[in-house]
């Protein structure tokens, strides 16, 4: 129990399996709009070339509108991916605290909170991810009344998780900028080069979302293993000493 709540252990493997499969569809959306940028690039540079007339006028309509579907493709991609990891996030975070109760800095509402709050959301979500990923890594039980490792200190290295959080961060500064340089553009010069920061986005994107599915299939599986393998064996107690 964390915060007069209590928590109660239920596997995460199928929010794990749903989380991956809607991670899965962001990546997809991110390839079609690669491809669509790709168009929307060879169209944009033949106009910056000088070509003209009512096949290059049909291209650049076409090319439009096929990169002006992708907006919706991945928004609503986007959303989905966000209510499954969220929901496998909270399911582990709390079989977490069933695992190892003492060590987890922050309280259960931010697991869910913590991505929506500005500023705390550029640090909360991974320091509760790293709570997580500890309190389900199988170890040794510490003797009776106390905690294995405190909240800050003996921790292990993270460096899956410090990867998918640096590649997130980079893609939401990376997205914002290139949504606005894309609206900005007016001639074909711009557009040109919107859409090519566009694409960088969309590439950092993928990457994120690659690494978020592997600390999903990771911490999972993590902790599939330790409910499995039953609470830990206590290290042995010296019983008295007798004299014959």
């Amino acid at each position: 129990m964390v915060g007069g709540k209590p928590a109660w252990l239920r596997s995460p493997v199928a929010l794990g399996r749903a989380a991956v499969v809607v991670l899965g569809l962001v990546i997809a959306a991110d390839l079609y709009s690669l491809w669509a940028g790709t168009v929307m690039l060879d169209v944009m540079g033949d106009l910056v070339a000088g070509e003209f007339g009512a096949d290059m006028e049909r291209r650049a309509e076409n090319a439009d509108k096929i990169y002006g579907t992708t907006g919706g493709a991945q928004l609503i991609t986007l959303l989905a991916g966000c209510v499954g990891f969220l929901l496998w996030f909270h399911r582990v975070r709390v079989n977490a605290e069933v695992f190892e109760p003492h060590i987890h800095r922050m309280k259960r509402g931010w697991t869910v909170g913590g991505w929506f709050v500005p500023v705390v959301n550029f640090w909360f979500p991974r320091r509760i991810a790293v709570d997580i990923w500890d309190a389900s890594s199988l170890r040794p039980a510490a003797p009776e009344h106390m905690t294995p490792f405190g909240p800050v200190t003996d921790r292990g290295p993270h460096t899956l998780i410090n990867a998918w959080w640096t590649l997130w961060i980079a893609n939401l500064f990376a997205g914002r900028w290139a949504t606005q340089s894309y609206w900005k553009a007016e001639e074909a010069e711009e557009v040109k080069s919107a859409v090519g920061n566009m694409m960088f986005s969309d590439g950092l994107d993928i990457a994120a979302a690659v690494l978020a599915i592997v600390v999903v299939l990771r911490i999972t599986r993590m902790q599939d293993l330790r409910a499995r393998s039953g609470p830990p064996l206590a290290p042995p107690v010296p019983g008295p000493v007798t004299t014959a």
